[in-house]
Order: structure tokens, then C-alpha cells, then sequence
């Protein structure tokens, strides 16, 4: 038993190894960059503190990427989860060609967020010199021209317009999801139920959803993440933020380290987001292991 145990850790040490480097490593340089002044590219390792992170929350940019962040991840939580619940729920109903429509509902999860980008720039382009292109030109073609809008470039419209491009890619995802929750469920529920009357309304209401709260809350935590962190979307559909209606933690620590050369400052943001991503893992992971100890 021994000898198997040294084996063992034998095997895995590399992988410890490497994790510990590249990734709490670099975890601990990024916290310690965020407290110097390298304000340039040439380093400078002078303690400052918090003053980063001080100078970061006065950022009229900074608070304008939260603000956008938080309305981007609440609507494409719902748009995502309810749209995948409702795909879920209409394929179980063995509808006919169903692999064809999964695999339809599951075909933007092949494909990357820049691509995805690149594609609904296009559909989304408001078009120049009066001419309109993609989206608002079907739009003119059958006679609804008073929909037309300016899309990512419009400032009332901004960032939720990439929650289109977003949605778009991950409620294929959340489907399968739901889909599989679904059919794990024991068909005796479904019989029992239909047994005391509960017509297919008060079996999903009662039952199925109660059933699929793990999944929701899988899917709350997968799609959350995503969207805290969202930059090649954004910088596909948008560039550089189209002043600022589109801006993102992500966009701005991008444009703050690698264009402005503040490091530090850009540091500070990477940490923010980071605490950001822990705040929503961290209470989950404990969730998990509560619920595995418990079984």
C-alpha cells in the first residue's frame, strides 16, 4: 500500500507542479503587480497598496463595465435558461426529427465566441450612407423598416445587443442541459402523477421543475462565469467598446494593460474579476461537497 501511494503521488506531482506555477503562481504575481506602480513598460516594483485599486473604483470607465456587466449577465441568464427550458421541454415531447433539431440547437456551441462575433457584427451592422445591411435590411425587406435600429453602435442598445449574439450560442447548451435532467427523471413520477389527475402543466410545475433545480443552478454557474469574464465577443462584435456602450471588465483591462501600458492598474481589474468569478464558484464547490458528504 505504500509503495502504491508513492506511485500515485509520483504520477500527479508533475500536474501539482505545473498548476502551482501557472496558475496560483501567476495568480500571486498578478495580486503583487496590482499593488506596484509599473505604470509604463518598463517595471517598477514600488509598493503602493490599494492605491490601484483606489484609483480604479474613481474610473468613470470602470464603473460604466460593471454597470453593463451586471445588465449583460442578468439578461442573458434569463433569456439563456428560459429559452433552453422551453427547447428542453418541447423536444421531450418526442417531437418528430428530434436529433436533427438537437443538433441544430447544439451547432453554435461548435463554433467560437469570436466567430460568433464576427457573424452577428455583421447581421447586427446598422449600415453606412443610408443603406441598410444584415438584420435591419430584412427588416426593410418586409416592411417593418420602423424596427430598424443601430444595434451595438446605438448607446440605448449597446451591450445588449451582444446578450443577442450570447444567448444565441449558449441556449443550445442549456437545452441539452435540461434536456438530460429531464430524461433522467423516473417515469413512475410522471405515472403517478397522472394517475391523481396533474395534467402537463401541474407535472412540470410540480415535478419536473422542482427536479431540475440542480441543473439550474449548474447552469447559473456555468453561464455566470461566462459572462464575468466575456471579452472576445465583445471585442469580435464591438472592437473597442463603441464608446463605451459595450465596455466590459475584460475589454477594459485589455485596453488598460496591453494599450495603455498600466500594467498595474490592469492587474488590479484581472483581481477584481477574479474575486468576481470566486464570489459565484466558491459558495457552489462548498454547495457540492455539503451535498456529496451528506449522500
Amino acid at each position: 500500500m505504500k509503495t502504491d501511494r508513492i506511485v500515485a503521488i509520483l504520477f500527479i506531482l508533475p500536474s501539482l507542479i505545473l498548476v502551482g506555477i501557472f496558475i496560483y503562481g501567476f495568480i500571486g504575481w498578478t495580486g503583487w503587480v496590482s499593488m506596484v506602480n509599473w505604470r509604463d513598460v518598463f517595471p517598477d516594483f514600488t509598493f503602493v497598496g490599494l492605491r490601484n485599486y483606489s484609483r480604479l473604483f474613481q474610473h468613470f470607465r470602470f464603473a460604466i463595465s460593471m454597470k453593463n456587466t451586471l445588465i449583460f449577465t442578468i439578461l442573458f441568464l434569463i433569456a439563456s435558461i428560459g429559452i433552453g427550458l422551453l427547447l428542453a421541454i418541447l423536444l421531450d415531447r418526442k417531437v418528430r426529427f428530434e436529433g436533427f433539431f438537437r443538433t441544430v440547437y447544439l451547432f453554435p456551441m461548435a463554433v467560437s465566441f469570436v466567430v460568433t462575433g464576427v457573424v452577428w457584427r455583421w447581421i447586427l451592422n446598422p449600415g453606412t450612407g443610408g443603406e441598410s445591411v444584415g438584420l435591419n435590411w430584412l427588416l426593410e425587406k418586409i416592411g417593418l423598416g420602423f424596427l430598424k435600429s443601430g444595434w451595438y453602435t446605438d448607446p440605448n442598445i449597446g451591450i445588449k445587443a451582444v446578450v443577442i449574439a450570447a444567448v444565441w450560442q449558449m441556449s443550445g447548451y442549456v437545452m441539452a442541459l435540461y434536456l438530460s435532467g429531464i430524461r433522467s427523471i423516473p417515469t413512475e413520477l410522471y405515472e403517478a402523477a397522472q394517475l391523481d389527475g396533474a395534467n402537463v402543466f401541474q407535472l412540470y410545475r410540480y415535478i419536473v421543475l422542482p427536479l431540475l433545480r440542480p441543473v439550474t443552478l449548474s447552469a447559473v454557474i456555468i453561464l455566470g462565469h461566462i459572462s464575468l469574464k466575456i471579452f472576445d465577443l465583445v471585442f469580435a462584435m464591438t472592437g473597442s467598446g463603441i464608446g463605451f456602450s459595450c465596455d466590459v471588465p475584460a475589454l477594459f483591462m485589455y485596453d488598460t494593460t496591453f494599450r495603455g501600458n498600466y500594467f498595474s492598474q490592469g492587474a488590479a481589474i484581472a483581481m477584481i474579476l477574479l474575486l468576481c468569478v470566486a464570489a459565484l464558484i466558491v459558495p457552489y464547490l462548498v454547495y457540492s461537497i455539503r451535498s456529496e458528504v451528506r449522500r
